[in-house]
């Protein structure tokens, strides 16, 4: 067998859109990879999310081959990190990043020796297929896809030199905690919010590496896409479904 192409990493300065997964049950994840989306996200960050349960979705997610799987760690320890990889995550968004440190050390968690420090033992490993992937620890580094959020103003000081970090593949945008930042809690769209992540989106792209923000509407999208974003997350599997439930309740319940 050879090692999959990551074909997210291979687009990732191409327009692509994605969306959250932070619904445990795998119906979920599923009805979003079949919505024709990239990519999706799946998020132990902030869901109540279990290592079998990434796998399980990850499983849901290989039977989608146009749908690329990201996972988001809840925060930047290296064996939880190396447990993902080996259950088979190519994709990674990690984050609260706002130093070059952190970010060096995120790739040497994502990184086989000499390049790094992730643990070999590849026949236990999903990701090896259990070791029928030819020469998989030796091939497996140049597919892995490293993005870092930028989600503090320290990140925002720091964007340049995080950039500069061999094996971050791209920097992305989390507007919440940057306008909590801030100083505007719950107000992602306050016009210096708004502002702050446009010229945010165009110093990482003028970096060479690829811009990613989560916006929530066609508007925004259109303007983040403009300054220079090309990982573009448009919802939350969560908030789809509760926004419905309530349109539909508004609608039925007098």
């Amino acid at each position: 067998m050879q090692l999959p192409k990551n074909h997210f990493k291979a687009n990732l300065h191409s327009s692509t859109h994605g969306i959250w997964n932070a619904m445990v049950n795998t119906y979920a994840v599923e009805i979003c990879a079949g919505a024709g989306f990239d990519w999706v996200v799946i998020d132990p960050e902030h869901a109540p999310f279990e290592l079998t349960d990434v796998l399980h979705h990850l499983h849901v997610l290989s039977g989608y081959p146009k749908v690329s799987a990201v996972v988001r760690p809840p925060d930047h320890d290296a064996a939880y990190i190396k447990r993902l990889l080996d259950a088979g995550a190519q994709n990674l968004i990690v984050p609260m990043v706002n130093t070059v440190k952190e970010a060096e050390a995120l790739v040497s968690a994502t990184r086989y020796p000499p390049e790094g420090i992730r643990g070999v033992a590849s026949a236990l490993a999903r990701a090896s297929a259990f070791g029928n992937i030819e020469d998989y620890t030796r091939n497996a580094n140049r597919e892995i896809c490293l993005i870092v959020q930028i989600e503090t103003v320290m990140a925002l000081e720091n964007i340049e030199a995080i950039a500069s970090v061999d094996g971050v593949d791209g920097l992305f945008i989390g507007p919440a905690d940057l306008a909590a930042s801030m100083g505007y809690h719950g107000d992602g769209g306050h016009p210096e919010v708004v502002a702050t992540i446009e010229a945010a989106l165009t110093r990482i792209k003028s970096t060479g590496k690829a811009a990613g923000i989560l916006c929530f509407s066609p508007e925004m999208t259109e303007r983040y896409t403009a300054a220079g974003a090309t990982l573009l997350a448009v919802g939350v599997d969560l908030l789809v479904l509760k926004e419905g439930v309530m349109a539909m309740a508004r609608n039925y319940i007098k």
